[in-house]
C-alpha cells in the first residue's frame, strides 16, 4: 500500500473523508500563510531602530478584537458542519441489519467470513461493486485495526467487542489494506486485499469457494499431500475440507490456490513461494505462529501439488 492511496478514493465513504481532509488542509494552509505574512511584515516594518524611543502603547481596538474573535469562530463552525456531514456520509445509518461480512484479526493474518453464504477465506475480501456492505470487525487476540484507504475509514478490532463499518467500491479493482494498529512482531506484514468485481463475478467466486476440496485423483503426489495434512496434525489449526471447518487457529486452507498472496501479503502466491513457506515459515515471516514442521523436500512437493491441484 502506498501512502498516497488515501488521496484517490474509490467509494462514497472514503471520498467524504478525503474531501474533509483536503478542505481542512486548504483552510489550515491559508491561515498559516496569512499569519506568516503578517509576522514577516511586522518584523520588517515595525522593527526597532537605533534612537527609537518607547513604542506607542495601544490599549485596545474594539473592532479589531471583535473581528479576530468572530472570524475564527465562524471558521470553526464551518469546519464543524463539514465534519458532521463527512461523518454522516462515511458512516451512514442502517447498522441494525445482520453483517454481510465478518473480518477477524489474528496475529498476523485476516480471517474473512460471509455469514449468509458460508464462505470462509483469508487475507482477501471479495465484494460486488456498487453495493454497500456491512462488515463486522472482531479480534482473536490483541487490538488490530482494519484500514483500506481507498474504500473505507479506519476501525479498531477490540477484544470481546464487535465493531461495525461499511465497505463499498465504486469501480472494479484490487484495493490494498493494512492493519494500522501495532499488534506485534509482524504487524508491518499484515496486509489485506479487497477484490471488487461485478456482481456476477462475485457470485461465481462465492459458488466456487463453496465447492468441496479433494485432491486430484490422477496425481499420486497430491494424494500423499492430502494424507500428510492429517498425519502432520495440520488439521488442528487449519480447515482443509468440510470435516475440519472451524479449525481457525490458522487460515482456512480450502481453495488456497485461488488467493493472490501468501503470508498475509508478504509474497505472491506461486508454487515456489508456497514451497518456501512450507519448508520454513519462520524464515519467511519470523514471529508468525506457524512452527517449522521440518518437512522433507518430498513432503513439501506433495503438499504443494495437493494445494495446486485440489479443485
Amino acid at each position: 500500500m502506498r501512502i498516497t492511496d488515501v488521496f484517490y478514493p474509490e467509494s462514497p465513504l472514503a471520498r467524504a473523508t478525503v474531501w474533509l481532509l483536503n478542505t481542512t488542509l486548504i483552510v489550515s494552509a491559508v491561515i498559516l500563510a496569512l499569519v506568516t505574512v503578517l509576522v514577516v511584515i511586522s518584523i520588517i516594518r515595525f522593527r526597532a531602530r537605533p534612537g527609537d524611543g518607547e513604542p506607542r502603547q495601544v490599549t485596545g481596538h474594539k473592532r479589531l478584537e471583535i473581528a479576530w474573535t468572530v472570524a475564527p469562530l465562524l471558521l470553526l463552525v464551518y469546519l464543524f458542519v463539514l465534519t458532521v456531514q463527512a461523518m454522516k456520509a462515511s458512516d451512514p445509518p442502517g447498522k441494525s441489519q445482520p453483517p454481510d461480512i465478518v473480518v477477524v484479526g489474528h496475529q498476523f493474518w485476516w480471517e474473512v467470513r460471509y455469514p449468509k453464504s458460508g464462505v470462509v477465506t483469508a487475507n482477501e475480501i471479495h465484494i460486488p461493486t456498487g453495493k454497500r456492505l456491512l462488515v463486522e470487525l472482531r479480534t482473536a487476540d490483541v487490538i488490530h485495526n482494519l484500514w483500506v484507504p481507498r474504500l473505507s475509514r479506519k476501525m479498531d478490532m477490540i477484544p470481546d467487542r464487535a465493531n461495525l463499518m461499511w465497505l463499498q467500491a465504486s469501480e472494479p479493482g484490487v484495493y490494498h489494506g493494512v492493519c494500522s494498529e501495532f499488534c506485534g512482531t509482524q504487524h508491518a506484514w499484515m496486509r489485506i486485499l479487497v477484490v471488487a468485481e461485478p456482481a456476477e463475478l462475485f457470485e461465481a467466486w462465492q459458488r466456487s469457494q463453496l465447492e468441496p476440496v479433494t485432491p486430484a485423483a490422477d496425481l499420486a503426489s497430491a494424494q500423499r499431500g492430502a494424507q500428510l495434512l492429517e498425519q502432520l496434525t495440520c488439521v488442528n489449526c487449519h480447515a482443509i475440507d468440510q470435516r475440519t471447518i472451524g479449525m481457525q487457529a490458522g487460515p482456512d486452507l480450502r481453495h488456497v490456490r485461488t488467493r493472490r498472496t501468501l503470508g498475509a501479503g508478504m509474497v505472491e502466491n506461486t508454487p515456489a513461494n508456497l514451497a518456501r513457506w512450507l519448508k520454513n515459515p519462520q524464515a519467511m515471516k519470523p514471529g508468525n505462529l506457524m512452527p517449522n514442521m521440518h518437512l522433507t523436500d518430498q513432503q513439501v512437493t506433495d503438499l504443494v501439488n495437493y494445494f495446486l491441484t485440489a479443485p
